[in-house]
């Protein structure tokens, strides 16, 4: 019984999502996927530039593990790959896929080449840190689930 107890309590501490009951009752599951510790899931650029969101759109990826993919967009253009990864190394790989829409007063090439110069990664206080050897080239924190919630 001790053993049951500890192992629901266990679930109960660790566990992702919280049930609410809106106005009229009803009950809904809330997803908190803020998990800080992993490189996967989506990920939004902390723009640093006003030109860094110029193209009207900021910047997005999202990583898979489990296939080593990666997809997202410039802020622009639609883009998409494959990278490696162990413990804090993280290479994007050069043969790239991405959409091919004008992107006036946007300097896409220069995102490209930032992801493509990548060596490693840090996550500090959630925000991800995509870096040259020490020299941080950008900076990215969880994207935001615009719908959050699903009724039960």
């Amino acid at each position: 019984m001790k053993k049951l107890i500890l192992v629901l309590a266990f679930f109960a501490l660790n566990c992702k999502s919280v049930q609410a009951k809106n106005n009229s009752g009803n009950l809904f599951l809330t997803q908190n996927d803020n998990d800080t510790a992993t490189l996967a899931g989506h990920w939004q650029l902390l723009p640093v530039l006003s030109s860094d969101t110029s193209a009207g759109k900021t910047p997005q990826l999202n990583f898979d593990l489990k296939t080593n993919r990666f997809s997202g967009n410039t802020g622009c253009n639609a883009i998409s790959g494959s990278f490696m990864i162990k413990n804090d190394a993280l290479n994007f790989s050069g043969n790239m896929i991405s959409t091919k829409m004008a992107c006036p007063g946007y300097n896409e090439k220069v995102f490209i080449e930032s992801l493509l110069k990548t060596n490693r990664f840090e996550i500090k206080n959630g925000v991800l840190q995509l870096m040259y050897n020490t020299t941080v080239l950008s900076q990215w924190v969880r994207h935001a689930d615009t719908n959050p919630t699903k009724e039960i």
